[in-house]
């Protein structure tokens, strides 16, 4: 059965070595099977601390990372670009410390950096994320470690919003250790059908973040979850569903995540909403599937 897995945003950020065993520890009592950690800066969390953490609980973790302020990829000056690779190669160190087999994130730009671009200078920018990734992708190729770009919504980013976007910008870095990693609020919003815009990635989704339509629990929302399902089972994806969404309780992180009001009446309904929803849908995952993910 396909793991089902919960980001520590729903609590708190950001995530640090001393949050661990109580977090990951009820978590774990809450009946997740996986734990998406957030690194949102080198030196937050270590390897021996999250170890012992996921050795206690039993949890499967998944590493994520967050381009704040100040991290960019593209149309910047070599010391950001430098700098930026930095802070993801030691997101990449940190997950292969800790076994998980990904570090996923909108590694194109900070979040929330917009600007109007024309066909020729996207062509160009693409030319530049590629060339400034490659060095990136190549330390993940060495640690064993799979990266997956996130596309996030116009609001958040200009650079990569849709699937088809993501295969573009990435085409000639995609392969064993890039890929694309979908979150279905995203989708919700940038694609004709989010199911559809799961099979185009096909071979190259490496992880599904799932919430509301309204960032909330899944379930009971708009999105089509049978159908999001069924092609998640249709391009093999045998990793895990983890639930994003953010506490409004945090300054820091509800104004980053425009978290304006109480998603649920508490973090803990939000997680135990969303993660029974997610128990109750079919999965049709094979075991050729699951080998295929665990090779990933």
């Amino acid at each position: 059965m396909r793991e089902i897995g919960v980001n520590t945003w729903v609590w708190t950020s950001p995530l640090t070595d001393p949050d661990l065993p109580g977090l990951l520890g009820h978590i774990a009592d809450l009946g997740f099977d996986a734990v998406e950690l957030p690194l949102e800066s080198a030196g937050d969390l270590t390897a021996d601390a999250v170890g012992v953490a996921l050795e206690e609980t039993g949890l499967a973790p998944y590493l994520v990372g967050a381009m704040a302020p100040g991290r960019d990829l593209v149309a910047t000056d070599p010391d950001r670009v430098s700098a930026t690779q930095d802070y993801l190669c030691a997101c990449i160190d940190l997950a292969a410390a800790v076994g998980a087999p990904a570090v996923c994130g909108p590694f194109t730009a900070s979040t929330g950096r917009t600007w109007r671009i024309d066909p020729d200078e996207r062509r160009a920018v693409y030319d530049e994320l590629r060339t400034h990734l490659g060095p990136v992708v190549d330390h993940a190729a060495r640690r064993g470690v799979q990266i997956g770009i996130e596309p996030l919504n116009r609001y958040e980013t200009s650079l990569v919003n849709t699937v088809d976007q993501g295969l573009e910008a990435l085409d000639g870095l995609l392969g064993d250790h890039l890929g694309l990693a979908l979150d279905s609020y995203h989708l919700n919003i940038e694609e004709r059908s989010s199911a559809e815009a799961v099979r185009r990635a096909g071979e190259h989704l490496v992880h599904v973040q799932v919430c509301g339509s309204d960032r909330g629990a899944p379930g009971g929302d708009q999105t089509d979850w049978p159908a999001l399902v069924t092609a998640l089972d249709d391009v093999g994806y045998a990793g895990p569903l983890v639930i994003e969404s953010f506490t409004a309780d945090n300054a820091a992180i509800a104004v980053a995540a425009s978290i304006w009001r109480p998603l649920a009446p508490s973090p803990d309904d939000l997680a135990r909403d969303g993660l029974a929803f997610l128990r109750s849908l079919p999965d049709r995952s094979t075991p050729a599937a699951a080998t295929r993910g665990a090779q990933r």
